[in-house]
């Protein structure tokens, strides 16, 4: 049954900061909680965890309220919380034994982690010694050090190079293989649309979308084309009714609204004797769906 979320409501003061909302993950994977800056994301996975209290609503898990003490929860949240004064190994294993588990089991755990992300070297140096990259990958190993069941990640590609994005994605494409349950908040539309199949979309404490991406997408229908080519084609799609979103280095995009103007553009420029390398209808990006929704209020 997973992750529930129903009609969950915050206030501070006489304004109301979360309103009434809600959500479900019924199976493993990556769920999308996404949104503008002061959409109050961090504020829900917060009331989740039971950081934070809520005023209204239920937080269930399998059909229960959600009790951290019988359910294993990971939470790497987007101020990173490690202690810069203390040696990486032994804050991971008071982080574990923090979470139930025995010397021990943490310390194995530990040493495991920090092997699998290549941090063996750095077990005894003072966690404000490493690189912001490696403090990160101290962190991640914080969150998931006790295998937990339900894990919240709050923006965990912020600020990291490409070689660390790739090594967290490695991660995290092994906990989707562990059937782990992930609630990932982030900017990134792109990596949301890499690793969610479902999400909500909120701003100023509402919920303006949510459901399957992949449904909402193609509820938007085909309304983007990209073209490549030599020639500059933008006056002659204009003239057909595109209009242009982005020119590139190798071509341009477009707005069409539906195929038939994509296919009176291509016939155009065929006899026009121009030959496109590149021709490619598509439904929009998350990314365009995120502004359209939001964007008086980003």
């Amino acid at each position: 049954m997973g992750l529930t979320v129903r009609h969950v409501s915050k206030s501070f003061g006489t304004k109301k900061a979360v309103d009434s909302i809600s959500f479900s993950m019924d199976e493993p994977g990556v769920f999308g909680l996404i949104g503008t800056n002061g959409a109050v994301k961090t504020t829900t996975i917060r009331m989740i965890l039971g950081v934070m209290n809520k005023d209204e609503g239920d937080i269930l898990w399998n059909g229960q309220p959600l009790d951290r003490n019988r359910v294993r929860v990971g939470y790497m949240p987007e101020e990173r919380g490690i202690y810069p004064k203390n040696k990486v190994l032994e804050q991971l294993v008071y982080f574990g034994e923090l979470r139930g588990m025995s010397r021990r089991a943490a310390t194995e755990s530990a040493e495991r982690w920090l092997t699998r992300l290549q941090l063996t070297e750095y077990r005894d140096m003072l966690a404000e010694k490493l690189s912001k990259g490696n403090q990160q990958k101290v962190q991640l190993i914080a969150t998931v050090i006790h295998d937990p069941e339900l894990i919240f990640l709050d923006e965990p590609f912020s600020g990291l190079d490409p070689i660390n994005v790739d090594v967290f994605k490695s991660v995290l494409a092994e906990l989707i293989a562990a059937g782990k349950y992930i609630v990932m908040s982030s900017h990134q539309m792109a990596t949301v649309e890499e690793y969610c199949k479902d999400l909500v979309l909120l701003t100023q404490g509402k919920t303006v979308l949510q459901g399957n991406l992949k449904d909402i997408k193609a509820s938007y229908g085909h309304t983007n084309l990209s073209v490549s080519c030599h020639e500059d084609v933008t006056a002659l799609a204009e003239s057909l009714g595109l209009r242009l979103l982005e020119r590139r280095p190798d071509g341009c995009d477009f707005k069409i609204e539906g195929d038939a103007m994509a296919k009176a553009f291509l016939n155009a420029l065929v006899a026009a004797g121009i030959f496109p390398e590149r021709f490619e209808i598509r439904e929009p990006s998350l990314h365009e769906i995120f502004i359209e929704k939001v964007g008086e209020d980003a």
